[in-house]
């Protein structure tokens, strides 16, 4: 079944809907792509994150590059009383969206398309890091997660696969599989994309009753609250610095960052005693947790499922005194809707 779409790169091209691998075959040979192929994996319900993540796709292979948009709920990933059932299927505004944004196939199976004659005995196991965080609140979900991503890699073929740095774990765990396995792809990790109030974008949004978003804002002010102790924390460590001066002085940064909060009447001696003494992770947590404190005691609570700080390579939570990467990762439920939310820190000086 063939749509006209205009393609975000400037040009009209059919923009195929392809039901099974067959037609998604048959619609790669009739296209003719000179250029390199693109995939980006999505549940449907569509929203301006996907938007920026075919777009990225689009941009990265170009105007003859071919760009595959997958829309399948994966009924790996849902566990017992998850809201397979319940997830929003919008398939046409999909096929518009994905469209307009510069897809060139949207790939929509069914699940007998994807698992035929049932679900797969042979799985992809994520290991341990499949069972931390989210995997810990959701046991099975990266097994099948990955287990869909595998096959989807097989059957679209891609030079490069698209993915929202919003799923940190999930796109961890891509890579990492994809590391292990000698998949032929590269893995594209694409910044979150959020609404002007700050809450990440999400099929689950649409779930939230106004009190509800509300509340869940304290998802994005909790990473947010963190990352400006960071900065804070970075910014007093360097005005210590500063004050050294000499280094062949006796004093050191802890008595340099002493003088800093003597000096100023409204600093914050708790922040100056912790940047003193490289306590940066345990200030960041507690600073984004004075955030979720709060809202568990608003109308309607949160309630806080994990608030961890992680190292992205394994997600094992880090300790005082990282330096390098980290993952600030937060998971809650405002009423019946369970969001995720993350963002990337720096402690110290990357090398």
């Amino acid at each position: 079944m063939s749509l006209i779409a205009e393609q975000s790169a400037g040009r009209h091209q059919p923009g195929e809907l392809a039901p099974t691998a067959a037609e998604l075959a048959d619609a790669r040979s009739r296209f003719g792509a000179p250029g390199r192929n693109a995939v980006v994996m999505t549940m449907g319900a569509l929203h301006e994150g996907h938007a920026t993540l075919i777009r990225a796709a689009r941009e990265r292979v170009g105007a003859d590059g071919f760009v595959v948009v997958t829309v399948f709920v994966n009924p790996l990933q849902f566990g017992a009383g998850e809201d397979l059932d319940r997830y929003p299927r919008t398939l046409d505004a999909d096929l518009a969206l994905a469209f307009a944004a510069g897809a060139s196939v949207v790939f929509a199976p069914s699940a007998d398309e994807v698992y035929p004659g049932g679900e797969p005995q042979v799985r992809i196991t994520a290991g341990p890091m499949g069972e931390r965080l989210e995997g810990a609140s959701r046991p099975g979900h990266f097994d099948g997660m990955l287990t869909v991503v595998a096959k989807l890699l097989h059957l679209t073929g891609p030079d490069l696969a698209f993915f929202g740095q919003k799923d940190a774990q999930q796109l961890a765990l891509i890579r990492r599989m994809v590391r292990d396995l000698n998949f032929p792809v590269e893995i594209v990790g694409v910044p979150t994309v959020r609404e002007d109030d700050g809450l990440a974008l999400s099929s689950r949004n649409r779930y939230l009753s106004p009190e509800e978003r509300h509340t869940a804002l304290a998802l994005s002010r909790a990473l947010f609250a963190a990352r400006d102790r960071l900065a804070a924390q970075a910014a007093l460590r360097a005005r210590a610095d500063a004050l050294l001066g000499d280094p062949g002085r006796a004093e050191n940064r802890a008595e340099a960052l002493s003088r800093l909060g003597e000096a100023r009447a409204a600093a914050d001696a708790h922040a100056v005693a912790q940047a003193a003494e490289g306590r940066g992770a345990e200030a960041v947590r507690a600073a984004a947790r004075a955030v979720l404190d709060d809202a568990c005691h608003a109308e309607p609570p949160l309630a806080l499922d994990y608030l961890a700080l992680v190292d992205p390579a394994d997600f094992t939570e880090v300790e005082d005194g990282h330096d390098g990467e980290a993952i600030l990762a937060v998971a809650a439920r405002v009423g019946t809707t369970r969001l995720i939310d993350n963002i990337p820190l720096t402690f110290g000086v990357v090398k």
